[in-house]
């Protein structure tokens, strides 16, 4: 047992910190453990409710290497590293009413002031976080693919789905031809059939990640259509797929995560495309207008 407790110290102890250390780490770690490492990012319930066995044999690696990662991040064993996980799935399996009542209690006398003081720095939290991540290469890149489109696909679920509509109202008053999957009578597979390789995506989710999301956009990714991904992890299953893709760490206010980070970067990417066709088309024209 590891009795330096300044090294104890420096082990995650809550999941946002496991999850950026083992993404600093992931180029360093052994094959195998990154293999496991992944898999544990991409399904952290499972992670949370499994056994060594049947963790080992869902992630293809032998039992001793789910100890050799957790000795490899700092941790005692397997089960102090699982009890991250566990505790991550108690703080984001809290019900709305439970969510309330954690506000009341710690909102102090001025409840509204508190709670509205307490969104807003989350929100500005967020956007800054993106600020001083985002790689401005990678979004050129990402625009320089979508502005050659000939149709751009969003997809989008659950809380992901306020980007994709602002994205669908932006790219109507910018003249940009799109196609929001999301259809009220359940044919979103076969709206994604009409996609070519002429065409490209923009897909947003965050874990726990939506499940037709993720296969909607690996089978345009099969299919050799770009696809421009929004996601909190290099080891999410949507940056996997991705032809490019902006991690968006989203901070939250007593479990309720913000989108601002995510609706900054989704505000800016239909103006910059309809910005990069307009000089293609017009050289000296002006910046483009969205009332």
């Amino acid at each position: 047992m590891d009795n330096d407790p300044q090294r104890h110290a420096r082990v995650p102890r809550d999941f946002e910190s496991l999850r950026s250390t083992i993404i600093e780490r992931k180029a360093s770690m052994p094959k195998r453990l990154a293999q496991v490492a992944a898999f544990a990012l991409g399904n952290p319930d499972e992670i949370a409710f499994g056994t060594t066995a049947s963790i080992a044999a869902a992630s293809d690696v032998q039992p001793s290497t789910l100890v050799r990662l957790a000795h490899h991040l700092g941790y005692e064993g397997f089960s102090d590293l699982q009890s991250i996980f566990r505790e991550r799935l108690r703080d984001r399996t809290l019900s709305y009413e439970e969510r309330l009542v954690t506000l009341e209690q710690s909102s102090g006398d001025d409840e509204d002031a508190n709670l509205l003081s307490g969104f807003i720095a989350a929100a500005n939290q967020s956007v800054n976080r993106l600020a001083a991540t985002v790689q401005s290469e990678t979004f050129t890149k990402a625009v320089d693919v979508l502005a050659a489109a000939e149709t751009i696909y969003l997809i989008a679920k659950r809380r992901s789905y306020p980007l994709t509509a602002h994205m669908t109202y932006a790219f109507s008053k910018l003249n940009i031809r799109h196609q929001i999957v999301a259809s009220p009578n359940g044919v979103d597979p076969e709206m994604v059939q009409f996609a070519t390789h002429r065409d490209a995506a923009i897909a947003a989710s965050f874990s726990p990640y939506a499940a037709d999301s993720l296969s909607q956009s690996q089978e345009l990714a099969d299919r050799g259509v770009p696809v421009i991904a929004i996601t909190d992890s290099a080891f999410s299953p949507l940056a996997a797929c991705a032809t490019h893709w902006f991690e968006v760490a989203e901070a939250d206010f007593a479990g309720f995560r913000s989108l601002s980070a995510s609706m900054a970067l989704t505000m800016a990417l239909p103006v910059a495309i309809a910005e990069r066709r307009r000089k293609h088309q017009h050289p000296k024209a002006g910046k483009a207008k969205m009332e």
